[in-house]
């Protein structure tokens, strides 16, 4: 792991969400897999955000489609760098490594219920496949899963 004192002289280490079509890829598969590459992002604010992650940030990982919940945690575990994929230097990627599985998954319509939640942007811009998390969201999203989380098998 990389050591984060360094990265807090920097900047305060930061939570994210990033979603993801659970047929083409789950959270399950980036616990099968160990480590793995995020990529596929091409919206200009998605990238903005994924271009600000750093080793140590804490990501939600959300599953789209039908399931449209928050299902675990991951860690980002590389800085950003160009896809090497496309070719493309403006479309970077970041390393996840998976930390662990919520006790329950936190839905979408949850989310929408609580009015706590009413200025996240996972509630104002649906279509946004990365965002950042404020402390207070990430806080509250833990205790209503409560607070507690299932080791990755």
């Amino acid at each position: 792991m990389i050591a984060r004192k360094a990265f807090k002289k920097v900047k305060e280490l930061a939570h994210w969400l990033v979603k993801t079509e659970p047929e083409n890829y789950s959270y399950y598969d980036l616990v099968r897999l160990g480590r793995d590459r995020w990529n596929g992002v091409r919206n200009f604010r998605a990238l903005k955000y994924l271009k600000a992650m750093l080793p140590g940030d804490q990501v939600f990982v959300y599953h789209t489609g039908k399931e449209k919940a928050i299902v675990g945690v991951a860690e980002v575990f590389s800085m950003p760098y160009p896809d090497p994929e496309t070719g493309d230097p403006k479309l970077v990627v970041v390393d996840l490594i998976p930390r662990y599985l919520l006790s329950r998954t936190i839905s979408l319509k949850e989310i929408k219920q609580n009015f706590h939640f009413k200025d996240w942007q996972l509630v104002l811009e649906p279509r946004l496949s990365v965002m950042p998390v404020k402390p207070e969201y990430w806080k509250l999203v833990l205790e209503l899963a409560g607070a507690g989380f299932l080791k990755n098998s």
